[in-house]
């Protein structure tokens, strides 16, 4: 990576005052032997992240609870799933890959990670031209008081392949209280294509540090979907994709909402490092009463090379949105351009829903609704519908 990209890969400290003492990295969790015994609450909080525990339209799953890998196989031959510490086992411990795009000192929760014990994650590996047609999917979950939970995940798209991964990210239903550090490390070859959606369904109290970083070689493709509706105490995550090779392409899709109590400090990273590079960041944020921090960092050190940032916020409430794109250019020639808007809902636009027979909540429900419009994620139809639905329970608590 270039020096430029090593100064840039830490997040900005914006996060709120951070105790690790007050969690437990192993030891606290009795953990549970199958995640088909959770109860029907929990079930549907994994549901309503994406996941499916009957595993109906996936080509495999990596389930872990707590600090423990409960479920991991693969339908598809062509889709390596395996534990991360029996991955490290198996393959001298995968020194092309495990911390080799994000480094161990980038910050305190990196350095945290690398200290404490690996408690799971999962590796993937399609193998080269085989493009998986139904996703994989991943869940971590945490269902302990208290709990820490360190994982590390890493997935390698090999040259030609194509893989969809959908990873759920919560807590139990009556679980509040917990820190989940996530390092991940995606790379994808020659002509390879991942896509990446993650839905975060965490509880009121947990404070979730992931750091990932992506590294996309000669026309490769590499799309972010990341979904964060419900409560949290404090994200604070800043994905950053390097464009290595010629013709490479990077999207990054995000719609959140913070409601009050929540601190979200979310952004995305796309370095341009090589011609004819395409970067895109599209990010709708609505803030009932938290505070949103969205950030956007495109870096152009190519030509020719093209990056485009959209940033927009809707304050309903008293809440906060702070919305930070950068452009950043190093070349002469490098096409870099940004949107940024942060309001409310126009009274003109309610009116108008109103003229044609809507009531002022119904208006205001359908604006909201069109605002968080997630078809620009291109999701399986059951997927979308799934998110959809959430959005419309989110709905009463936005008003």
């Amino acid at each position: 990576m270039s020096e430029l990209a090593d100064k840039a890969q830490s997040p900005p400290p914006a996060s709120p005052k951070f105790d690790a003492s007050k969690y437990a990295f192993s030891g606290k969790s009795a953990g549970i032997a199958d995640i088909r015994s959770l109860s029907p609450e929990d079930k549907e909080r994994l549901l309503m992240s994406g996941v499916d525990l009957d595993n109906v339209g996936r080509s495999g799953s990596y389930l872990q609870v707590d600090d423990k890998s409960v479920h991991c196989d693969t339908c598809d031959p062509n889709v390596e799933i395996l534990d991360i510490t029996e991955a490290l086992r198996r393959y001298d411990g995968l020194p092309d890959y495990f911390w080799n795009a994000v480094k161990r000192d980038q910050d305190d929760f990196t350095r945290l990670a690398d200290q404490e014990t690996l408690q799971g994650g999962y590796f993937m590996r399609v193998k080269a031209g085989m493009k998986i047609t139904e996703p994989v999917q991943s869940c971590l979950f945490i269902k302990g008081e208290a709990v820490a939970q360190n994982v590390h995940n890493i997935i390698v798209v090999e040259e030609g392949a194509e893989l969809h991964v959908i990873t759920g990210c919560a807590t139990a239903h009556n679980e509040q209280s917990a820190l989940h550090l996530g390092i991940s490390e995606f790379y994808v070859k020659k002509g390879g294509k991942l896509t990446f959606t993650m839905i975060h369904n965490w509880g009121e109290k947990v404070m979730v540090r992931p750091r990932t970083v992506g590294i996309v070689e000669e026309d490769g493709e590499f799309q972010s979907n990341y979904v964060l509706l419900k409560p949290v105490e404090s994200v604070q995550s800043y994905p950053s994709i390097h464009l290595n090779g010629p013709r490479a392409v990077a999207r990054f899709n995000s719609v959140i909402v913070a409601p009050t109590g929540s601190l979200v400090d979310t952004g995305n990273r796309i370095f341009l490092n090589a011609p004819e590079t395409r970067g895109e960041i599209i990010s709708r944020t609505i803030t009932t009463g938290g505070k949103i921090i969205a950030r956007g960092h495109i870096i152009g050190s190519h030509v020719p090379a093209k990056g485009h940032l959209e940033c927009k916020g809707l304050i309903l409430g008293n809440g906060v949105i702070h919305a930070i794109p950068e452009l950043e250019g190093t070349v002469s020639g490098v096409e870099l351009s940004h949107e940024a808007a942060v309001g409310k809902i126009a009274q003109e636009e309610i009116e108008y829903l109103m003229a044609r027979g809507l009531d002022e909540d119904e208006a205001t429900s359908t604006i909201v609704r069109g605002f968080l419009n997630v078809e620009i994620m291109g999701l399986p139809e059951k997927l979308r519908q799934t998110i959809d639905k959430t959005i419309q329970e989110s709905e009463k608590d936005m008003f």
